[in-house]
């Protein structure tokens, strides 16, 4: 009998067996994950409103903690297929609140399994919050792909518009804001924007240590001579402070403001009046009671913050975690 050499055609023929087992294996996975994620679409492809065959899709997705074992190791690209048939749906030129849920759902199941998807989250923040003006789905998403990516910077920057201009909350949105101010590739106006939201928050002192970190941090003379610049308008915040609360208690004690800020001194409420960092002064009307900076009359302060109640139709996120309005 002929024995076949390894070069020969029979030995490829021999071999091909195995060669072709592994690649129907591969196949299989990747024809299986299609299935997975398509299947549900051709069941309802029949009607006719394929809005609602793209929701019915999201809302029978199963948990990412389920879906991902299924997934056989290629549970990055379903997070690219699912993020492809959401935006189907982001699209839709008016969504329910419902809907909005079910986006939330199929966002958790997409960073589920691709928890490094930065943009995802980003995204997915942008639409909860913004669009379906549920910024406290948002933030639940968005704080857990700032724990997933911690040197993104643009996760905790929207966290911080989030809290700051959707929930008026200052302390958080400082918080966060300057989070991302800390981390690299962040855009410059970045620090200035968290010492603004910081000393508007009420602490002065943590915008002072925030900028005096980064001072440290640079060697760039422009961002040096910026820090500096900031750090100085930030003690105006801070000393002008100092001097209403200074005059609330006067006007406490003595039923009538001060007639000067030296009386403050007079009285025991100040040891020595603050130097103003500029080289002016800090001037008081006895009129109004309120304390301005000769070199910057205008007080330390960010964006106005956007007044509008959020639409939330269904309960907060709380602890038990929350379960969306229909189930798979």
């Amino acid at each position: 009998m002929k024995t076949a050499s390894p070069n020969s055609d029979s030995a490829t023929f021999i071999q091909g067996p195995n060669t072709q087992v592994g690649f129907l294996s591969v196949a299989g996975v990747v024809f299986a994950l299609i299935a997975l994620v398509t299947g549900i679409q051709q069941t309802l492809d029949h009607r006719q409103d394929r809005s609602l065959v793209q929701i019915e899709e999201l809302a029978r997705l199963p948990k990412g903690d389920y879906l991902k074992p299924a997934l056989l190791g290629y549970h990055h690209l379903g997070a690219d297929v699912l993020w492809l048939k959401l935006v189907q749906v982001i699209g839709k030129r008016h969504n329910t609140m419902e809907d909005y849920e079910w986006m939330a759902h199929a966002l958790d199941v997409i960073t589920t399994l691709d928890p490094q998807y930065a943009y995802a989250y980003y995204a997915g923040g942008v639409i909860l919050g913004d669009l379906a003006n549920r910024p406290d789905l948002a933030n639940r998403l968005l704080k857990r792909g700032h724990e997933e990516n911690p040197t993104v910077w643009n996760i905790p920057f929207l966290l911080g518009y989030n809290y700051y201009f959707l929930l008026a909350d200052p302390d958080m949105g400082a918080y966060y804001t300057m989070q991302a101010a800390s981390l690299p590739g962040r855009p410059a106006y970045l620090p200035g924007l968290a010492t603004r939201m910081a000393a508007e928050a009420g602490k002065p002192e943590t915008a002072l240590a925030f900028l005096e970190a980064r001072l440290r941090e640079t060697d760039d003379p422009e961002m040096k001579k910026f820090f500096e610049t900031r750090m100085k308008e930030v003690i105006i915040e801070r000393d002008i402070r100092m001097l209403e609360r200074a005059v609330d208690e006067y006007r406490k004690r003595h039923g009538r403001v001060p007639p000067s800020l030296a009386a403050l001194v007079q009285a025991g409420l100040l040891a020595a009046l603050p130097l103003e960092p500029f080289g002016g002064e800090y001037r008081y009307d006895p009129m109004t009671g309120t304390v301005t900076s000769s070199t910057h009359p205008e007080r330390l302060k960010t964006f106005h913050k956007r007044n509008r109640t959020p639409a939330y139709r269904y309960p907060k996120i709380e602890q038990p975690a929350y379960v969306f309005p229909l189930r798979w």
